[in-house]
C-alpha cells in the first residue's frame, strides 16, 4: 500500500497538477495590457439612438463590423451566443462596434435579432466616416489591421481605464478572432474571466479597507 501511494505522488500527482494549471494558464494571473490608455472614442461618434457612448468605467468588448455588416453578422452572432448571452447581466460591461456611416439600417436589423439586447442596452454600434476608423484603429497600436471595408473579426477587450488587454510573450493575443467559436469560447472567456477576478479582487480589497477604516474611527 504504501509502495503505490509513493507511486501515486511521485508520477500521478505531477500530472494531474500539470494538467489542471495548464487547462487555466491565466487563471491565476493578471490579465496584460497590450497598448495602454486607448483613446476615448470622438464626442463625434454617435449610436443609433443619437446617444454618445463611452469607454470609460466599463468593461468593453470592441470591435469592428466594416461596410458589409451582413455579411459579416455570423461574426456578430457568435459573440452575441458565446459572451453576451453568458455576461450581459454583469452591469459594468458593454459591447461597441465602430460601424462607417451608411450601415445604420443594417445595424438595426442585427440588433433586432438579438434577444433582449436592445432592452439590456449595453449592446452599441457606433458610426464614423471610414478615414475616422482607420485614424482611430490606428490609434490602438496593433499588429493587425482593418481590412478594406474598415472592418475585423477580431474583438478586443479593453478594462475601465481604457487599457487594451490580452496576451503577451510567445502566446501573444491583442484580440480574439469571432469567426472562430474556438477561440471565444476558450482563449477570449478564459482571459476575460481573469479581467472580472482582477475587479472582483479589488473590489473585495477596497471594501475590506473601507471596513477597517470604519473600524478605526
Amino acid at each position: 500500500m504504501k509502495k503505490k501511494l509513493v507511486l501515486f505522488v511521485l508520477f500521478v500527482l505531477p500530472i494531474v497538477a500539470y494538467l489542471f494549471f495548464a487547462s487555466g494558464v491565466n487563471n491565476f494571473t493578471k490579465l496584460p495590457v497590450v497598448t495602454a490608455n486607448v483613446p476615448e472614442l470622438p464626442s463625434g461618434w454617435s449610436a443609433l439612438n443619437g446617444q454618445r457612448v463611452s469607454l470609460d468605467g466599463k468593461i468593453t468588448v470592441l470591435g469592428f463590423s466594416g461596410q458589409n455588416v451582413l455579411k459579416n453578422r455570423g461574426n456578430l452572432y457568435n459573440v452575441y451566443q458565446r459572451v453576451y448571452e453568458r455576461y450581459h447581466e454583469f452591469n459594468d460591461l458593454q459591447f461597441v462596434y465602430v460601424s462607417p456611416i451608411g450601415t445604420e439600417r443594417d445595424a438595426t436589423y442585427i440588433l433586432a435579432q438579438f434577444k433582449g439586447v436592445a432592452k439590456a442596452g449595453n449592446w452599441h454600434f457606433v458610426f464614423a466616416t471610414p478615414e475616422e476608423i482607420n485614424a482611430y484603429y490606428a490609434q490602438l497600436k496593433l499588429k493587425g489591421k482593418l481590412n478594406a471595408d474598415v472592418g475585423t473579426s477580431n474583438v478586443y477587450l479593453l478594462d475601465k481605464k481604457r487599457n487594451l488587454r490580452g496576451r503577451q510573450g510567445d502566446e501573444y493575443k491583442e484580440g480574439y478572432d469571432s469567426f472562430h467559436i474556438s477561440e471565444l469560447s476558450n482563449k477570449m472567456l478564459d482571459d476575460f474571466k481573469v479581467l472580472l477576478y482582477e475587479y472582483k479582487a479589488a473590489l473585495k480589497k477596497n471594501n475590506n479597507a473601507s471596513k477597517s477604516i470604519t473600524r478605526e474611527k
